[in-house]
């Protein structure tokens, strides 16, 4: 039988006379005012694929980045943004093994071209997802995937941190701030987190050891003797925290780009610096999902939406003062 009509035969029958879907689109870059909702045609997994019914999509910092900033990763719209989703699997493309229709899963669509999480259908690769954890409902899984992921990346696979070494988390009360706190104290670090002064106490309520006031107090000074520093700011903040490693540190920058060469700058000191992309990861996502499980990893949400009102959950993550994940509610 011809490859099309297998397809057609093991994938499509899913699918009702409707075959349409509610998404977020936009047409133009700009504020949260271009994203609108629409009608779009509803996707169809290929090899290798699920397609999930999103029952919760949580936003990021490069959601609206991307929204709004020419020349980062994406073409031009049109697109439909999101990255991490959390749903049900209603159907499987040839030769998945991993997930069933009917299972609930959570994960990160591959970064960054494989957006497409504000809606409510969308494919990705079986292996960019893990089982949802039954500890959580989807709106928690869904603020997950990026965000826990980055700093699983960054700390565990990147940083190989372990007991007794003492990290320093930049924006410690954000999206990926607040999982790497947690997941760092569950494998056994000293944590240092910089946040406001009204967000020490929810810092304290993660474990962080160490609280600063980056903006009473010289981070550079008060933390001494670091050997990780995750850093998500800007590349003036990492060089200033470089100042803050023992000899052989490690700084891992969450800026995929920037104007300085972190890593001759390190070199310099003797320590290390690199820069960090996050990426689809079944394995990470499935040790993420083991934390969740057991309460060690919490994720905190800042405020949950309707998918219809995608722009306003935008226009509060662009004023940068969230504490924790936004989520949208999909179906």
């Amino acid at each position: 039988m011809p490859f099309s009509r297998l397809l057609a035969a093991g994938i499509v029958e899913y699918m009702s006379e409707d075959k349409t879907m509610r998404a977020i689109n936009q047409h133009v870059l700009g504020g949260p005012e271009v994203l609108i909702e629409a009608q779009l045609p509803r996707p169809v997994p290929g090899p290798g694929e699920i397609l999930v019914r999103v029952r919760a999509a949580g936003l990021n910092p490069t959601d609206w980045r991307h929204r709004a900033v020419p020349g980062l990763f994406l073409a031009e719209p049109p697109f439909v943004l999101g990255w991490d989703v959390s749903g049900d699997v209603v159907a499987t493309g040839i030769g998945v093994t991993l997930f069933a229709p009917g299972d609930e899963v959570f994960g990160m669509l591959p970064y960054p071209y494989g957006h497409g999480a504000l809606a409510e259908y969308t494919t990705g690769p079986a292996r960019a997802f893990a089982r949802k954890p039954a500890a959580l409902d989807h709106i928690r899984a869904a603020a997950i995937p990026l965000a826990a992921l980055t700093a699983w990346q960054a700390l565990v696979d990147t940083a190989g941190l372990t007991a007794g070494q003492r990290v320093l988390i930049h924006a410690a009360a954000g999206g990926v701030g607040h999982f790497a706190v947690q997941i760092a104290k569950a494998r056994g670090a000293y944590v240092i987190g910089t946040a406001s002064a009204a967000n020490h106490e929810f810092l304290r309520t993660l474990g962080v050891d160490e609280a600063i006031d980056y903006r009473t107090t010289d981070f550079a000074a008060a933390a001494r003797a670091v050997d990780v520093v995750l850093d998500s700011i800007d590349d003036e903040n990492s060089l200033r925290s470089l100042h803050t490693l023992r000899p052989g540190g490690l700084l891992i920058s969450l800026r995929a780009f920037g104007p300085t060469d972190l890593a001759a700058e390190a070199d310099k000191l003797g320590v290390r610096a690199v820069r960090m992309l996050v990426e689809d990861d079944h394995a990470g996502m499935s040790a993420l999902a083991q934390l969740a499980e057991t309460g060690a990893l919490r994720p905190t949400i800042a405020g949950t939406f309707p998918l219809a009102d995608a722009a306003e959950a935008h226009a509060l993550g662009d004023t940068g003062r969230t504490v924790g994940k936004l989520v949208l509610t999909v179906s």
